[in-house]
């Protein structure tokens, strides 16, 4: 989640803290080595000649010779791209686990081929990247700054030095709005997107929106909480900022929302619990975060969490606090939920 520059904020409640995992109001507020060629990201190209210009969420237009083959990415845009046929090379954020397989953000691409250059917050070989010889940086941003995700502050301005960078936002708007921006973004590195899968994934984006639409509309008493675990602490998100919960909460889901004042240590985007007190809002769902980071529900061993209501009735559901702004990988979020509320007994 949410590694932020926040003195005030343990590593861990940042990493940890589920619903908002950007931080993007905190953050304002404070492999492979061949470095070869982009591989299948010249072939991606190929179909496009001449110089290549896109303006990102900073309002930065960048402009090229010719469309970039040579990209690098935060591990989530480099997955996203990966769904449109756009192979990126080289990576940096949550790659690879401690057993060496994929983190979840790095989706369906083979981290084996992948040149990484930082898997954890903090991490980012400036000498690497430099050998690597980059075209672009593409990454996400948590904060109305455009503060590039992932690239370490002490050593971003190096970094910037070495290739020009995108940032496509995903602080305070909904889902659909980063999505349309990958998409964009896709199509102009050569991506076909006006027939075929890719065409095809986005007509079921919109099938599964419709479909939760219904299902909350159908089922307004169901109460959903978005939640977070650390060892010591459980993380209740708002919400507000987040682009997944702000659009289906747009959809009509009913959300726990924590009051403003209980978020103010969470730079607004949650509200912090002892596992004393994570009985504090009724719900009969919770979305739990699935990034590596957290502790997943079945490795939770306090008995307050186990005797939540939710919890007892086996209605706790995956949540992915930074998805992958694909079509494809982001239709199974909203199916899911979907299913959840249309099964799910009131028990709250």
């Amino acid at each position: 989640m949410s590694n932020a520059r926040a003195t005030h904020l343990t590593r861990r409640g940042i990493l940890a803290a589920g619903g908002a995992l950007g931080l993007g109001a905190v953050l304002a507020a404070c492999g492979d080595d061949d470095a070869k060629s982009g591989g299948a990201n010249e072939a991606a190209g190929a179909g496009k000649s001449g110089p290549w210009t896109f303006k990102d969420d900073r309002g930065t237009t960048v402009k090229l010779d010719k469309v970039p083959t040579k990209i690098v990415a935060f591990v989530g845009v480099a997955a996203a791209l990966y769904d449109y046929g756009i192979e990126v090379k080289g990576v940096f954020g949550p790659t690879k686990t401690k057993d060496g397989k994929a983190d979840v953000q790095a989706g369906d691409m083979d981290v084996s081929k992948l040149t990484v250059f930082g898997n954890v917050w903090d991490q980012f070989s400036v000498e690497k990247y430099a050998a690597f010889a980059p075209e672009v940086l593409i990454s996400t941003t948590f904060d109305s700054a455009g503060t590039l995700w992932y690239v370490p502050e002490a050593s971003k301005d190096k970094i910037a030095k070495l290739a020009p960078s995108v940032a496509v936002s995903v602080y305070d708007r909904q889902l659909t709005q980063p999505l349309e921006r990958v998409w964009a973004l896709a199509e102009s590195l050569g991506a076909d997107l006006k027939s075929g899968k890719a065409a095809q994934d986005k007509k079921e984006f919109e099938a599964a929106a419709e479909r939760l639409r219904k299902a909350a509309k159908a089922r307004p008493e169901i109460k959903v909480m978005a939640g977070s675990a650390s060892q010591d602490i459980f993380y209740v998100s708002g919400t507000n900022l987040s682009i997944d919960l702000e659009y289906f909460k747009a959809l009509g889901v009913n959300f726990v929302e924590p009051p403003e004042s209980a978020k103010k240590e969470g730079g607004g985007w949650y509200e912090s619990l002892s596992w004393e007190n994570v009985d504090k809002y009724p719900a009969d769902i919770i979305m739990m975060d699935d990034r590596s980071q957290t502790i997943q529900p079945a490795d939770i061993s306090e008995g307050t969490w186990k005797k939540l209501p939710a919890v007892k009735a086996g209605q706790v559901i995956p949540r992915s606090p930074e998805p992958i702004l694909s079509y494809a990988k982001c239709t199974p979020l909203l199916t899911n939920l979907a299913e959840a509320i249309e099964k799910a007994k009131k028990v709250a």
